[in-house]
């Protein structure tokens, strides 16, 4: 994982089969980076079920969740048709992984993204990092804690 205080390298990803989305089009927003294994797995469709919930949450500390796995951009869009989520799911495709490498939440032995999270300031800054063991939900308590906690040192050097 990425140390906290690292820039977070910036990177370009299919959102839909036609659009394009870069992080740097996110400045001046929070963003939470949630690397996943797989569209349609039962862990991983409950935790972006789960995000897909925590959204007004997200939003309310100024962040954008994105998901992004290895899958291609056509079943991202019908996983995410199918779950009705209201954020993108990035197809780190190809070259297989070349984020998920950047971001040191790439397995070797899958070929498929570890399950990482991490949250970004609004410089581009990581804030906060979690690497949760494949097979469980990490839940989003670790991710509003961060938020909170950016928002109370913002407010603090106002």
């Amino acid at each position: 994982m990425l140390p906290i205080g690292t820039i977070a390298p910036n990177f370009t990803l299919h959102s839909t089969p036609d659009q394009r989305l870069t992080l740097e089009e996110l400045r001046n927003k929070k963003v939470i980076l949630a690397f996943y294994p797989a569209d349609w797995s039962p862990v991983c469709g409950n935790q972006m079920a789960l995000y897909n919930e925590m959204l007004k949450y997200f939003s309310r500390h100024n962040a954008q969740l994105i998901g992004i796995s290895v899958d291609s951009k056509w079943s991202h869009l019908a996983f995410s048709d199918q779950n009705k989520f209201g954020f993108p799911l990035l197809s780190d495709f190809e070259p297989k992984g070349e984020v998920a490498r950047l971001y040191e939440a790439y397995d070797d032995h899958t070929g498929e993204c570890r399950r990482a999270l991490y949250v970004i300031d609004e410089k581009g800054i990581v804030r906060w990092s979690y690497l949760s063991p494949v097979g469980i939900n990490p839940g989003a308590d670790g991710i509003l804690d961060a938020l909170e906690e950016l928002d109370t040192v913002k407010s603090t050097n106002q």
